[in-house]
Parts: C-alpha cells; sequence; structure tokens
C-alpha cells in the first residue's frame, strides 16, 4: 500500500505547486530553511532597534481534522485530475479502525474524518489543503511561514499581527480546522515599554521570552544562550540512549567514536548552521562532548589526560570545528541557491533603522567573516552567483570533453590559470583537522 502512495504522490507533486511559505515535507526545503529565515529576520529588527512580533499558530489535532469532503474540494481547486482523486477516494473509503486500551480493544468504527496516519501520501494532501485553506491570508516569507500544521506569522506592528492571526482563525475554522487557544504563543523581539498583549477573540494570547521553533529555541533578545544549553541537554539525552555501548569495555574505541558522532553529534549540531556562537558557548559545547567522551573511554580527570588524547582515541574532531563548518557548508547552500530563495533574500534584506550606540550585538555574518578569516564586515562572498545547474546540464556547462579532442585527460598538462579544485573553507577545517591527527570520518 505504501508503495502505491509512493507513486500516487509522486504523479500528484507533478500537478500541484505549493506555495513558498510552506516549508513542510517539500522538495530542497527543511527545517534549517524556516529557523534560518525567522533568526535573520529577528537579528535585522534588533539591529534597527525594531519591534518584531511573532505568533506561533497550533493547530488542534490537524490531520484527524481535516473534512474529507473539504480534502476532495482541495485536490479539484489545486488542479488535480478527476481520476486521481477518486484514487484517493478509494483509499479512503469505508476506512475503519479500533481503539486499544487497557482492558482490550473496542469494536470496529467508521473514520469519516481526517487523513491517514502514518500514510505515506498524507503530508502532501495536508499540505495541499493548508495551501488552499491559506490562500487568502497568507503573505510572503518570512512573514508567513508554514512546517506542515506549525504556522508563525510574523508583523512589525502588534495590531497587525492581531488582526492576521483572526484573518487566519477565520479562515482556518470556518472550513473544519481548529485553532488552539491554550498552544498558540506570541513572542515579541526588541520588546519596549507599554507593548501590550494579542488577543484572540477577546482571548489573551500566552506571552513568551522563547519559543521552540521546529526544534530550535529563538530568545525574545536574539540571543542563542538557551538554545545552546538545550543542544548539550539534547546531546546527553541521545548519549544516554546509547550509552550501554558507549561504556562496553568491550567494544573498541573506534565504534563508540563511530556511534558517537552518528547519535550524539548529530542532536548537538541540530540548528547550530543558523547562529552564530561565542567562544564561550562554543566552550560550553565541546566540555559537555569531553565529559561524553571520556565516561566513554573509562577516563577521569584524574588520570591526568589530555583531551587531544581523548579526541584522537575516539577518532572525533573538536565540536567548534564542525560547527564552524556546518556553518560555512550552509551559507555555501545559501549562496549557491537562486536569487528568489528565502535564506538570501534575507541576508540582502535592508530594513530602515540604526543600530544602539555601544557595543553591537553579534550578527550571523559576524561569524561568516570569522570563519572564512575576512577582516572585512562586508560579505564578498555574496557577489552574485548563478544557481547551482541541475546534473543533466553538467556536461553542456563543461564544455567539449578532452577525449573528443584525442587527448587523454589524465596525461593532458593542467591549466596553471584554472585551479584544479576549489577549497572552501569548510575542506580547510577538515585538512587542519586531518593534520592534528584527530581523524573524522564524516
Amino acid at each position: 500500500m505504501k508503495l502505491w502512495e509512493r507513486v500516487v504522490e509522486a504523479r500528484l507533486r507533478k500537478v500541484v505547486d505549493i506555495c513558498e511559505q510552506q516549508y513542510g515535507f517539500m522538495p530542497r526545503k527543511s527545517t534549517t530553511d524556516a529557523i534560518f529565515a525567522l533568526r535573520i529576520l529577528m537579528e535585522k529588527d534588533r539591529d534597527g532597534q525594531r519591534e518584531l512580533h511573532c505568533v506561533f499558530v497550533d493547530l488542534e489535532k490537524a490531520y484527524d481534522r481535516v473534512p474529507r469532503e473539504e480534502l476532495w474540494y482541495c485536490m479539484r481547486k489545486s488542479g488535480v485530475a478527476e481520476k486521481y482523486v477518486r484514487v484517493v477516494q478509494d483509499m479512503y473509503e469505508r476506512s475503519r479502525t479500533v481503539v486499544r486500551c487497557a482492558v482490550g480493544q473496542t469494536e470496529e468504527f467508521k473514520v469519516e474524518v481526517g487523513l491517514h496516519q502514518g500514510s505515506a501520501l498524507s503530508p502532501f494532501l495536508f499540505a495541499m489543503v493548508m495551501d488552499q485553506l491559506s490562500e487568502e491570508v497568507r503573505q510572503e516569507s518570512p512573514w508567513t511561514m508554514m512546517f506542515a500544521d506549525d504556522i508563525v506569522i510574523c508583523s512589525e506592528s502588534r495590531e497587525q499581527v492581531e488582526e492576521n492571526l483572526e484573518r487566519w482563525r477565520f479562515a482556518l475554522e470556518r472550513r473544519g480546522m481548529k485553532v488552539s487557544r491554550s498552544k498558540t504563543e506570541y513572542m515579541c523581539v526588541n520588546e519596549r515599554e507599554g507593548s501590550g498583549t494579542v488577543r484572540l477573540q477577546g482571548e489573551e494570547v500566552k506571552k513568551v521570552q522563547e519559543f521552540k521553533y521546529l526544534g530550535s529555541t529563538v530568545q525574545s533578545n536574539g540571543e542563542c544562550g538557551k538554545e545552546v544549553k538545550k543542544r548539550v541537554q539534547a546531546g546527553w539525552n541521545g548519549w544516554r540512549k546509547v550509552w550501554g555501548v558507549l561504556c562496553d569495555r568491550k567494544i573498541s574505541a573506534r565504534i563508540k567514536g563511530k556511534v558517537y558522532r552518528t547519535v550524539v553529534r548529530v542532536a548537538m549540531l541540530y540548528g547550530l548552521e543558523t547562529v552564530s556562537l561565542r567562544k564561550r558557548q562554543e566552550s560550553e559545547l565541546e566540555v559537555a562532548e569531553l565529559k561524553m567522551l571520556r565516561f566513554s573511554l573509562g577516563v577521569t580527570r584524574l588520570d591526568r589526560i589530555r583531551n587531544e588524547y581523548i579526541r584522537g582515541t575516539a577518532h572525533v574532531g573538536r565540536l567548534g570545528d564542525k560547527v564552524r563548518e556546518a556553518r560555512l557548508r550552509w551559507f555555501g547552500h545559501v549562496q549557491r541557491r537562486e536569487s528568489e530563495y528565502i535564506g538570501r533574500r534575507m541576508l540582502d534584506m535592508e530594513l530602515p533603522g540604526r543600530r544602539q550606540r555601544g557595543r553591537p550585538k553579534r550578527r550571523y555574518m559576524d561569524g561568516i567573516n570569522e570563519d572564512m578569516k575576512l577582516d572585512s564586515p562586508t560579505m564578498d562572498p555574496t557577489r552574485e552567483e548563478e544557481p547551482r545547474a541541475a546534473k543533466g546540464d553538467l556536461a553542456q556547462d563543461c564544455g567539449e570533453r578532452p577525449e573528443e579532442q584525442g587527448t587523454d585527460p589524465r596525461n593532458s598538462p593542467q591549466d596553471s590559470s584554472r585551479p584544479s579544485q576549489v577549497e572552501f573553507p569548510c575542506h580547510r577545517l577538515k585538512h587542519q583537522t586531518a593534520q592534528r591527527g584527530l581523524i573524522d570520518f564524516d
């Protein structure tokens, strides 16, 4: 059944265009895109001493509340052929289920509303429904961003964001969806005195100083200290899940290092490519990492063993280097995308306002310039570049092949004016790590 759902999904994606504000389950989009756009928007408003009002909308039982008739209507309105509408209708016809409880199972009953749980087709169907329901109320990114049922509405005016929230509520609830009053939260960046609160149908929306958006914690002051602590906590949670392997003396240090890089470090690095860390925050991450590695290798501080030996034994590089490498890799990814891409538009966005006096707050490009060892605050790497070519166009971009000229490419002299390989800063970090003897396999 899942294979058939994948086939139907692939055919529907060819004929349905989902709006740019939807980042969930879309090709070439991920949670990192939405997190990066929101963080840069908060940074721009903070530097311009402007307020930014964000409302994080939560839907009650989003997948289970989609009316079936509304689903068929949205599919037809999106341009889906009638034969594919009937195919999806056949999947949902006579659907029944049971509920398993402490005393056994209930009798079968019909399910006449909502999307199938665990279906490979449900995420795209839900994105199609949200695309049609929000057609009249959504704004361009980053002022409106959606990741499946997670919606963030931004505005520089509290009255405007309150009005937009009411419009969203009306557009969703008149078509069968439900906005959660208890889980919808409001956050104000660079708040001034007397900013007030946001109300939804006369009920005050909960106001917070931090919010966990798509797994990454954003703060109202634009800092990332809470996010670093959350990453450390996520790393320890991952370490506890595999502590039976990491603390087993029968398992070699090399295998422990692979398990650590696969399970623990991935959780610690999530979302950090979108922030610029201070040295103190990088040190906080590395201290937690070394504690985990020492526990895994059975070494304590009393053994007087240097950190370099611990990392070399486990074949794990410095976490600070991995953070910088991930940040540079993400920055290069943003620069290679087309000019309409949300990441490039956010970096090029210019908002009115002046930075406040005193020591300026650290910005994302400050970290990038330090990583690339640039002294100038201007970002030379952001020059206009052509978007990345498709695989089919690679041969055309490269021109005539050496074989067609009758020469062997292995014996032909290399043009000194054209480098054989471009060395990116993230590659240089890997080379420096290998020179120190701290081999890293990923």
